[in-house]
């Protein structure tokens, strides 16, 4: 596209010398860009006719770069071509290129997620392994939680941060009155910082500076439950007062009177965005595996009681069951058949005795 162009635009400075000209002639096409600096024609040509009525010209775009048409200093034509890469064409994948992009894929993942803690425990290929009882499988469940809990346990050992002292806050004694005012002006204030399952880390204490910029009070909410650990970290962080707490979730903090924003509004005792985020993981992590080492324990526990009352269960067959039905339903049908027994016999002595009595008044009538 561009060579056809680039040859049209040379031709035009010899089309206009060929041509007769003259000063009342005014259909002369006009020539492309400056036209003081182009080969110096506007002595011979007129003003009227070398003003510009397609500039569209000057600037081609095409599917993979652009042209331009410019003049240099010297009056010189010249063309500039910007040159993009084309989008390279897909191939058809084959089973093969697919399944290496699989490949690719799955290992962009697993480096990625090396520090998921759910690929923490033993190392090496899970085998299925075959036990001959359930308290020998329940005992290996509880041995594989309890080597990852410990190493859960060492893990967050890495994010441990040494406590810092943090800014003093000098006592603040608040009358009734000041405390009912601060205690409804925050209750009223929409501003608030949200703890999630980061926990309290940097974020937290420069949100808190933030709001207390222009607001006297600022909410904190946080998990229930765990109100008072955070209002003491909070205030040991931030340096502010915590004056309520709304609903066993909220707390108000308050500045203080005499605050003044700290140059480094987030603590050096504290985590960063992703540690936190990091840490979280490993603490649900752990308290997932302990959850599930408390009910593995309470299932062997009823397991050894089943044994007790029972007997054990790998040791007893189909037929062993089905003789112990039979012997219990033998003795169940004796003990019913000797009840019954017993009651027949009662009714006959019973019978006997009148049988006696009826015949003794008969004999007394007679005589």
């Amino acid at each position: 596209m561009a060579i056809p162009l680039f040859r049209g635009f040379r031709r035009l400075p010899l089309l206009s010398l060929h041509r007769p000209l003259s000063s009342s002639s005014t259909s002369y096409r006009p020539i492309l860009g400056n036209p003081e600096s182009f080969l110096h024609l506007s002595r011979f040509v007129p003003q009227n006719s070398l003003i510009r009525q397609n500039p569209c010209w000057d600037f081609r775009n095409f599917s993979h770069g652009s042209v331009n048409f410019v003049i240099t200093k010297d009056g010189k034509p010249k063309f500039e071509t910007h040159e993009v890469e084309a989008p390279k064409k897909e191939k058809w994948k084959t089973k093969k290129r697919l399944k290496l992009q699989r490949k690719r894929e799955k290992k962009k993942r697993n480096a990625a997620n090396k520090r998921d803690p759910r690929r923490l425990g033993l190392k090496g290929k899970k085998k299925k392994q075959k036990f001959d009882t359930a308290e020998e499988r329940i005992k290996q469940k509880i041995e594989n939680a309890k080597v990852k809990e410990a190493l859960l346990i060492e893990r967050l050992k890495r994010y441990e941060v040494s406590k810092v002292q943090g800014p003093e806050v000098k006592p603040h004694f608040l009358t009734g009155e000041e405390r009912f005012y601060i205690k409804k002006m925050g209750q009223k204030r929409s501003n608030y910082v949200p703890i999630g399952r980061r926990g309290v880390f940097g974020g937290v204490i420069l949100n808190m500076h933030l709001h207390w910029k222009k607001h006297e009070t600022v909410k904190v909410i946080c998990k229930p439950g765990q109100v008072q650990e955070y209002a003491d970290e909070i205030a040991r962080l931030s340096g502010g007062i915590p004056i309520q707490i709304i609903a066993d979730d909220t707390i108000v903090f308050y500045r203080g009177r005499d605050y003044v924003q700290p140059e480094i509004m987030s603590p050096i005792d504290t985590l960063s965005k992703k540690k936190a985020l990091e840490k979280s993981k490993y603490e649900q992590s752990l308290e997932s595996v302990r959850r599930f080492i408390a009910i593995a324990e309470k299932e062997l526990e009823l397991y050894y009681r089943h044994v007790a009352l029972y007997g054990d269960p790998s040791n007893r067959s189909a037929y062993s069951i089905l003789d112990d039905s039979r012997s219990t339903r033998g003795k169940r049908n004796a003990e019913i058949g000797e009840e019954n027994y017993s009651a027949s016999e009662s009714n006959l002595s019973d019978l006997e005795l009148e049988i006696d009595d009826s015949c003794s008044d008969d004999n007394q009538s007679l005589s």
